[in-house]
């Protein structure tokens, strides 16, 4: 039995704190994020596979299935 993926995710900017409620995708990652509150482009962190894996609250849907992601 496998649980379904949860796809909202928020963001949290490191720069600037500011928060948004993005929908992940089940078929692709997101490798960069414009933050709404400063304009910086988030990037994932080194041994992340994207940006909801480093800045969100739940990572992206591959990883909470314990599978390749974006691979």
């Amino acid at each position: 039995m496998s649980l379904e993926p949860i796809l909202q995710s928020t963001l949290t900017c490191p720069h600037c704190g500011h928060q948004s409620v993005e929908t992940m995708p089940t078929d692709a990652c997101i490798y960069f994020h414009e933050c709404a509150g400063c304009g910086v482009l988030l990037r994932p962190q080194a041994g992340d596979c994207c940006v909801f894996c480093s800045y969100g609250s739940v990572p992206c849907p591959p990883v909470q299935s314990q599978k390749s992601c974006c691979g």
